[in-house]
């Protein structure tokens, strides 16, 4: 084994991989960004070097810092991950001109599948069935639109060095093309730096089913089952679960030994995916190869009992495969579901924040927690917005997916809007339960999964209201733990002689303003909203709230930070902000006639002349933030009159954009 391992990556990834190494008793060597001075894979680590700024192209994807981290601390080997430069061939030749081990497959293979359109043709002359698609040289806009009109649509572009879904389009009509293909080269260009485009045929209800291979130095190859990936967000996978629901033992062994005459076709070494399109009728097509470790792969470990980051180390240092294929067996059904900070109610846009407030739901041989933060750490605008993986098993799918909406509910994040709530609707939704999967699912259940999930207002506010009182009061006895309970002076109530102890509040709960006043006596709190009266008793210790309302005992998790509030209650969460009275200091950004940053981020392009008119949804600018973008349209016609950012600049979340003097006709 190695004498000591670099870990070329940050995240949960990297700390998974320091755990692996440390068992197998490894030294290891973190690296890091200033972004990430203190961030958790640094501490697990037993040594971690400094490689350049925040921003991953000065850091994370400089192959002369790595190179010379692993030099400089006598790392024998480097783990790549996954992202950043696991799929690198230039990466992998300087470690191996450094006489340093990759852990990974030879860059031959990589090169062999980083070109989408090169792999295609790999794969067909190894007889590995393909979608109808261009994969040709030619990349004129002209051309690429002409080979889509052909083979009719719907069409999905891709970037030919792509993966993880950037550099990817769906195109529904004919007329919406030049626009997709704009976007889709922007995209791969920042991600990748190759704008280089495939057009392939966009089946309509297919599912997204891959197969864990790997291969080790001594010709072996095996297969470890396959996982469903197919409920997916702007081409990234949201769920993932082993095995894909409904695969009998003849299509799963097809596929499998497909996926390894793919992995042998290109001289493949260790861990890598072959992915499928599976079709309605049994048909299944190769999409890609990822010649990496996936992020998903903990749900193959889950049912195989084996660690493949451990199968890795082992194969990299020239051991033969732990299993012969015959060996392996799969038990039991396990579902991953990635937590990240992102908004879904607004198109999945990625989310920045400090994590006020983390709770992980319990660990065991059921529930598992892969994550690479911890409480106070920053979510920036530099790297994917993942918080963490939930891993859960059982022995029967629904029984695995009672543990994942238990487990969803025990999650708790204060500080950032999450996809948690998003998680949970859909673990619990009909369609998913019956395993009715295709890659647009979310699509399709749309109205189901974005139902509004939160109780109504009336039941929401008396909670908030206990919750805000709660909180008050943990708070000054914490600044003043002398008050006495029994003198009116330091009472906490609102105490009035001769009057009711009333307290006027006006909090944001979601989109609303909610104006109400409380009435307080003994410990019950009544909530006056015009006419209305609510009672609600109840207590907060710690974050723990438990109060009873109409008759009905229960408990939440409080989140507080400053003024803001999360209440965590039965898988579901909801926020809001205390509202101070206004002094007349605070100047009002409404009515200003522009359009402001949904986000942080950094502008990419600018759509618009300025001085130009423009019709309603017309894209204006395109900002990008953790490798997504997002389109700012009109959102009416009218003249932009002013940019007040340039491409390339970084944004804070709420800036002032553009400003855009309306027209007030129809467009």
């Amino acid at each position: 084994m190695f004498s000591k391992l670099l870990i070329a990556n940050r995240g949960e990834i990297a700390c998974r991989v320091i755990a692996t190494a440390k068992r197998l008793g490894i030294p290891t060597v973190a690296v890091f960004s200033d972004a990430d001075s203190d961030a958790l894979h640094t501490k697990l680590a037993d040594e971690a070097v400094h490689i350049g700024p925040s921003p991953a192209r000065e850091s994370y994807l400089r192959i002369d810092a790595i190179i010379d981290a692993a030099l400089t601390t006598g790392a024998t080997a480097i783990h790549p991950g996954y992202g950043f430069l696991s799929e690198n061939a230039a990466f992998a030749n300087a470690c191996a001109e450094n006489g340093i081990i990759f852990v990974g497959p030879p860059a031959s293979a990589i090169e062999a599948m980083g070109s989408k359109a090169a792999a295609k043709q790999i794969m067909e002359e190894a007889g590995v069935p393909l979608v109808p698609g261009y994969h040709g040289a030619d990349q004129a806009s002209a051309v690429l639109k002409a080979s889509a009109d052909a083979m009719g649509y719907p069409v999905l572009l891709k970037a030919t060095a792509g993966g993880g879904g950037k550099g990817m389009r769906q195109v529904w009509h004919a007329d919406e093309f030049e626009e997709a293909l704009a976007a889709a080269q922007r995209e791969a260009s920042s991600s990748f730096g190759d704008d280089t485009m495939l057009v392939e045929k966009y089946l309509t209800r297919p599912r997204h089913v891959e197969v864990q291979v790997f291969c080790d130095n001594h010709g072996e190859g095996v297969y470890l089952a396959e996982r469903d990936c197919s409920v997916q967000r702007r081409h990234q996978k949201v769920i993932e679960e082993a095995p894909a629901p409904g695969m009998t033992d003849t299509l799963r062994e097809a596929m499998g030994e497909t996926a390894v005459t793919a992995a042998r076709a290109i001289d493949y070494r260790g861990a890598g995916t072959v992915e499928f399109l599976l079709d309605e009728d049994g048909s299944f097509y190769f999409m890609e190869m990822n010649t990496r470790l996936q992020v998903e792969h903990p749900v193959t470990e889950m049912i195989t009992g084996q660690d493949l980051v451990e199968w890795q180390l082992r194969v990299a240092s020239g051991e033969a495969l732990p299993l012969s294929q015959s060996q392996i067996r799969i038990e039991g059904h396990a579902l991953e579901a990635r937590i990240y900070a992102e908004d879904p109610d607004n198109d999945f846009l990625p989310m920045t924040g400090t994590l006020s407030f983390l709770q992980t739901p319990c660990e065991s041989a059921h529930v598992r927690v892969d994550t690479g933060v911890v409480q106070g750490d920053d979510i920036s605008i530099y790297y994917d917005p993942m918080i963490a993986k939930l891993v859960v098993w059982d022995e029967t799918r629904d029984r695995a997916l009672e543990r994942l909406a238990q487990a969803l509910s025990n999650y708790r994040v204060g500080g950032t809007t999450t996809n948690i709530p998003f998680l949970y609707n859909l673990a619990v939704s009909a369609p998913f339960r019956a395993a009715d999967l295709d890659t647009s699912f979310i699509q399709r259940h749309n109205d189901l999964l974005f139902t509004e999930s939160k109780e109504q207002t009336k039941t929401l506010l008396p909670i908030a209201a206990l919750a805000l009182i709660c909180e008050r009061e943990q708070s000054a006895a914490r600044c003043n733990p002398c008050l006495d309970p029994w003198s009116p002076w330091d009472a906490l109530d609102s105490w009035r002689l001769n009057q009711s102890h009333s307290q006027h509040f006006r909090i944001k709960l979601g989109d609303e303003e909610r104006e109400f006043h409380i009435e307080q006596r003994a410990k019950t709190l009544s909530i006056v909203t015009g006419e209305e009266r609510t009672d609600i008793t109840g207590n907060l210790s710690g974050a723990e709230l438990t109060f009873e309302l109409n008759g009905h005992r229960r408990a939440a998790t409080v989140a507080a930070d400053g003024d803001h509030y999360t209440v965590f209650l039965e898988g579901r969460s909801f926020s809001f902000e205390h509202l101070q009275p206004d002094t007349g200091e605070q100047d009002s950004a409404s009515g200003d006639g522009g359009l402001h940053a949904p986000m942080n981020g950094t502008v990419v392009a600018l759509l618009a002349e300025q001085g130009t008119a423009v019709e309603a949804d017309a894209p204006l600018m395109v900002m990008e933030a953790m490798k997504m973008e997002h389109t700012i349209r009109a959102p009416a016609a009218g003249v932009v009159t002013q940019f007040y950012f340039n491409a390339g600049d970084l944004v804070d979340g709420g800036a002032l954009l553009l400003a855009l003097e309306e027209s007030g006709e129809d467009a």
